[in-house]
């Protein structure tokens, strides 16, 4: 089975939204977005989001029968912690050299974990229909990190006016689509 190239890329743009709010998010909490903090995100996004469906497809039902009932768990746990960082972080006085980068480290990781869990389930869909992995996972990645990287230029742009309330909005945000993939699946 084929897949058509709208089926395909609705697909791909689908799956990368997720990561292209989480970039927003993050070009908001920082206090000035370089070059560097967009290849990091846009780079990790679009690497996880080419990488999971890899591994759902390779799992195929296994996976699901295992982990099924407790990916939106996860994905709840993650957004909320995240976002829930971030608002404290909004809330707080900064001090100017305690500035957190969400572009770095643990966060990063994370982030990418919490924005890729959806294609690892397409992944596992996918191979149950008999549909080869390769060709959506490359354009799901490319499009994950096209999206990643206009959506930490953008929240970096509004960012400097608006930090402290952009950056309680984008907790707010994580945080609902945490419940969203919890309520929904």
């Amino acid at each position: 089975m084929n897949l058509s190239y709208l089926s395909l890329l609705g697909i791909a743009v689908g799956l990368a939204m997720d990561a292209f709010a989480v970039s927003i998010a993050a070009g908001l909490a920082v206090a000035s977005v370089t070059p560097r903090h967009v290849f990091r995100v846009s780079f990790h996004f679009g690497l996880f989001q080419f990488m999971m469906p890899i591994v759902g497809w390779l799992a195929g039902g296994q996976l699901t029968a295992c982990f099924g009932q407790y990916n939106r768990w996860a994905a709840f746990a993650l957004l909320a912690y995240v976002g829930g960082r971030m608002l404290w972080e909004a809330h707080r006085e900064k001090q100017a050299d305690s500035e957190r980068d969400p572009t770095r480290g643990l966060t990063l990781v994370t982030l990418s974990i919490a924005t890729s869990l959806d294609a690892l389930a397409v992944g596992v869909s996918m191979a149950l229909l008999g549909v080869s992995i390769w060709i959506p996972s490359v354009v799901t990645g490319l499009i994950t990190a096209a999206l990643s990287a206009i959506g930490i230029t953008f929240g970096g742009r509004i960012g400097p006016r608006w930090q402290r309330w952009a950056e309680a909005a984008g907790g707010i945000v994580l945080i609902a689509m945490g419940v969203k993939v919890l309520w929904l699946g």
